[in-house]
Formats: C-alpha cells, structure tokens, sequence
C-alpha cells in the first residue's frame, strides 16, 4: 500500500534521494538538470525544505520511495504545485492523483483559492494527469526554458 509521508528538514536525505532519482529519470520534465544537484551538502538539500509554509511530500511503497510533489506558498490566495514525479514503476495507479489531492488539502487549508503550476510543453503524461484532476491551461507565459525560445505551460485549478 502507498504511503504519504510529509517531509522536515531532518528528512533532507530521503528528499535529496527522490530528487536526484526524478532529474536522472525524466530530465526533460523539469527545468533544473541533474547536474545542477549533486553539488553542495546537507544545507543545500535542508534548504529547499525550509521554505516557510511550504509542504513537500513522497510516496512509499514498501519503504522504498516511488514519488514526490511540494506545495509552495504565494500571493492572493495562489499556492503552487511543484516538482511532481512519479517512478516508472509506480505510473498508472493512482499515485500521481493522490499527490495532487495532497497538496490540494494543504493549499485548501493555508486559504488558497488556486492551485497554480507550470509544466514543460510536450510532456504529455503530465498534462494528461493534471488535467484529469481539474486544471486547465491559462495562455499566462511561463518561465523561458534553457532553449531561449520555449515557455513552461501554466496550469490552474479554482479550489472554492
């Protein structure tokens, strides 16, 4: 049975190992490369989780981690999915959604009224998932990716 498990600092080890395992997988789903990561000690890792307010999640499966998604504060009511993955062997079986649920919970409850997100153009399974769970594409430019032409595709869902 999957598990959730919300993460503190003291779980940097278990967040730097899902990371690097989702950049070494599916590195034309994120922006950051894998060789942007491996560098710099404990306090690098212990400082993405050390956002204020922030919420990062993963998913076990037997112990072993198969997924991850954080939930980053912001203004106006807007809370941010982000750095969703999922293990090969875990796709297709509710893990994604359940993530996705996760951090709806949370926006819900830090008094979000939009969970906002950006995807890499082209990944389909993704926007396939978000999709499926009530996001819908807004036109709003994204971040310029590495290529200096191409732009992330935000997504949003209305939480009330």
């Amino acid at each position: 049975m999957v598990r959730l498990r919300v993460l503190t600092t003291n779980d940097w080890p278990l967040w730097r190992e899902v990371r690097l395992a989702a950049l070494g997988e599916a590195p034309q789903a994120f922006k950051s490369q894998l060789a942007d990561w491996p560098s710099g000690g404990e306090e690098r890792w212990r400082a993405r989780l050390e956002t204020p307010d922030a919420y990062n999640i993963v998913a076990l499966l037997d112990g072993r981690t198969i997924a991850m998604a954080s939930g980053l504060p912001g203004d106006r009511g807007v809370c941010e999915l982000r750095s969703v993955w999922v293990s090969p062997q875990a796709r297709g079986g509710g893990v994604g959604d359940g993530l996705i649920a996760a951090v709806e919970t949370w926006a819900r409850q830090s008094g979000a009224t939009t969970l906002k997100l950006a995807v890499i153009p082209g990944n389909e399974p993704a926007i396939a998932l978000y999709r499926r769970n009530g996001f819908v594409v807004t036109g709003e430019l994204g971040d310029l990716l590495s290529d200096g032409v191409t732009r992330e595709c935000v997504m949003v869902k209305a939480l009330c």
